[in-house]
């Protein structure tokens, strides 16, 4: 009798797509390599768009842009005479710096991890969820922690009340990853996004200033909207979609027990810190002369506290961290703070290279007048198409969403994307705070369908605890219920706050001028 052969299963056209963004973006070069490459296109479209005699009109003072052409003596010279000072002066150098110095404090001394844990444990069963998914976002404050210490321990606490354990970490990792842009905090990527803004927008003006909290008033309410929606996708889509746990139950890990004595301890002497630095802070603010005003103008916006909100992470990091040590015992002598600041610092040792290539094509970009030229004739076909903000926006929302498939890091992809679209939508009158706030909606929508994504395979290896048969296509699967519906009521959110006018954040209006 003839064997038949047995046929694969046809894959659905959502995984033919996906595993094709897969192939594609493995294929890229490490973005540190691209960012080189673009700078050395840079050179060789400057040399071709002076050959062309291509031009553009300043519509604000009516001058005629011309390129400078980079091959030329002059070009070289200026190369070799500000490569240093490129890197150095690049904005997100210096403030992710600052802030991770504090930042590592924290973490060294198991503040951060214990503060979640607290968060979790503590929360009641009927509201679980949401906690986890709310611990998940607000985890982003101390970059990647959450990937590592709250997804696996959402599966965990899941699995202890009776309930599928990967319902439990999707939960998480969707507080972690899909609201990565959202937080009650400003942390890491504030500054780090903020300050290459900042470069792209001096293309157009070059004392425009943008701050770390520019977005901040629209990431608190977005931080509550995105545990709401991934507790209902919890609830209603995932769980009943994995039905009961049929696996073995596993023990609950060491690092993930309930808190000690010390660790209690730790907690109230920071949370003391903490508080008086708030009421220095509240201080300095409230009174028309208070010390951390403007001494000119009394302005809170315009004031040292506004301009200098990276030394205060820095600081109030550093001494809520060092007194959780002191207290649960995790730091012994100054060399455990220095430790903790030192692992922060290798932590960033990719970044720093990465920096030092984005920070030479960015300003490429804008000494060969290319950014100025490109965002001119963009912003020309833009006002030609009649699209009004609302679709504007929405379209440059699902083009960073698209993006990000194929091209994981933030900050990356945004030291890519900031020197073209900041100054074409400022010409437009739109700010660079609107534009970067758009950018963070698409681009941590998309992050847990991401293959991309760095912490993705971390995933996976989690996932295979309770299903080991699990891949990528099982995470992409449970995931993209959060992804869809995240973007969904963030658009939703997004034309809300541009139909009502809302500022972005402390002195960070929708429009410029505002």
């Amino acid at each position: 009798m003839k064997k038949t052969a047995i046929q694969a299963p046809r894959r659905s056209i959502i995984s033919r797509f996906l595993s094709a963004i897969e192939k594609i973006g493995n294929t890229l070069p490490h973005p540190a390599t691209l960012f080189a490459l673009f700078a050395f296109a840079l050179i060789l479209i400057s040399w071709l768009s002076a050959k062309m005699g291509l031009s553009a009109v300043n519509p604000k003072t009516g001058v005629e842009v011309l390129p400078i052409n980079l091959i030329l003596r002059e070009g070289l010279h200026w190369i070799l005479e500000s490569t240093i000072e490129n890197f150095t002066g690049f904005a997100p150098l210096g403030t992710v710096l600052v802030a991770m110095l504090g930042i590592g404090v924290a973490e060294k001394s198991g503040l951060i991890g214990s503060c979640l844990r607290l968060l979790v444990h503590a929360a009641p069963r009927r509201l679980l969820t949401f906690v986890i998914v709310l611990a998940g976002v607000l985890s982003n404050m101390a970059s990647d922690v959450g990937y590592v210490l709250l997804v696996p321990l959402g599966a965990i606490i899941f699995m202890s009340v009776g309930r599928h354990p990967i319902a439990g970490l999707a939960a998480a990792f969707a507080g972690v990853s899909g609201g990565f842009s959202a937080n009650l905090l400003l942390g890491t990527i504030d500054p780090l996004l903020a300050g290459i803004s900042q470069e792209a927008a001096r293309i157009i003006d070059p004392q425009y200033t943008v701050t770390p909290a520019c977005n901040y008033y629209f990431m608190v309410v977005s931080t509550f909207l995105i545990a709401v929606v991934g507790t209902w996708v919890t609830e209603k889509i995932v769980v009943p979609r994995l039905g009961d746990f049929e696996g073995a139950v596993v023990t609950e890990d060491e690092e993930f027990r309930k808190l000690s004595v010390e660790e209690k301890r730790g907690l109230l002497w920071a949370f003391i810190v903490s508080l008086g630095m708030s009421v220095i802070c509240l201080i300095g603010l409230i009174p028309d002369d208070g010390f951390l005003r403007n001494i000119e103008t009394g302005s809170v916006l315009h004031s040292p506290f506004m301009h200098g909100i990276v030394t205060i992470i820095f600081v109030g990091g550093l001494l809520a961290g060092l007194a959780y040590g002191l207290g649960a015992g995790t730091i012994k002598n100054d060399s455990d703070v220095v430790t903790g600041m030192k692992e922060s610092m290798e932590t960033l040792a990719l970044f720093m290279v990465l920096v030092f290539f984005a920070a030479q094509f960015v300003a490429y970009f804008k000494y060969t007048n290319l950014g100025m030229i490109f965002a001119i004739k963009g912003a020309e076909v833009l006002k030609a198409s009649g699209l009004g903000p609302i679709p504007l926006m929405l379209s440059f929302l699902l083009l960073a969403a698209f993006l990000n498939l194929a091209m994981g890091s933030a900050s990356a992809k945004w030291a890519f994307m900031a020197p073209v679209f900041i100054p074409m939508f400022m010409l437009l009158g739109y700010s660079p705070e609107l534009v970067q706030g758009v950018y963070r909606i698409g681009d941590s929508s998309t992050n847990i369908i991401s293959p991309m994504m760095s912490f993705f395979a971390l995933i996976v290896a989690f996932m295979q605890r309770y299903e080991p048969k699990a891949g990528m296509g099982t995470v992409i699967a449970t995931m993209l219920p959060y992804s869809v519906s995240f973007m969904l009521s963030w658009m939703l959110l997004l034309v809300i706050w541009l139909l009502l006018g809302l500022p972005l954040g402390p002195g960070a209006g929708l429009y410029l001028g505002q």
